[in-house]
């Protein structure tokens, strides 16, 4: 009896683990670098900020899927507020997947020493220890749309909002 016990109890534990990840690369530094589309985040950096980082690694290879549907953070694609929820989740910053409106709202106002979330109806992306967390190709068309890590600048304009976590 008390053998079938533990075995349900480590069946619950696992279908209810944490989807993301506990470790990953890291760097020397207080910025993030970018090696083959992956992200090693800071040594310097507070746990939520790598651990957000690690998690959007793991996007790396998924689809851009529109309207992603906000309803779990484990989708088979990942639109642009898909992808940062995503993210923010593993950082324990959300409970559960928010639209580019309510990211309007997220946080506090103003760029963060970590992480800064720029936010609009109809596109987010997140700026995370100097690499840009984005599903957009932004400098030219000809590039595919997808959740992924960019090294490129994107200027905020055309009503984006800067809001960043709590101490973030």
């Amino acid at each position: 009896m008390l053998i079938g016990a533990a075995v349900l109890a480590a069946i619950a534990s696992s279908a209810n683990a944490n989807p993301f990840p506990a470790i990953g690369p890291t760097v020397p530094g207080t910025r993030a670098r970018l090696r083959l589309g992956q992200a090693a985040a800071p040594e310097g950096a507070p746990l939520a900020v790598k651990r957000a980082i690690w998690a959007a690694n793991q996007l790396h290879r998924k689809p851009y899927v529109f309207g992603g549907g906000h309803k779990s953070f484990a989708d088979r694609g990942y639109d642009c507020s898909g992808t940062v929820s995503y993210a923010l989740g593993a950082a324990g910053l959300l409970k559960s997947p928010i639209s580019s409106s309510e990211f309007r709202k997220f946080g506090e106002q103003g760029r963060g020493k970590w992480i800064t979330i720029y936010a609009r109806n109809g596109h987010t992306y997140a700026i995370i220890a100097g690499l840009r967390l984005d599903t957009t190709p932004y400098i030219t068309a000809h590039d595919r749309w997808a959740p992924g890590w960019q090294a490129t600048e994107r200027v905020p304009a055309g009503g984006f909002e800067a809001r960043h976590p709590v101490g973030l």
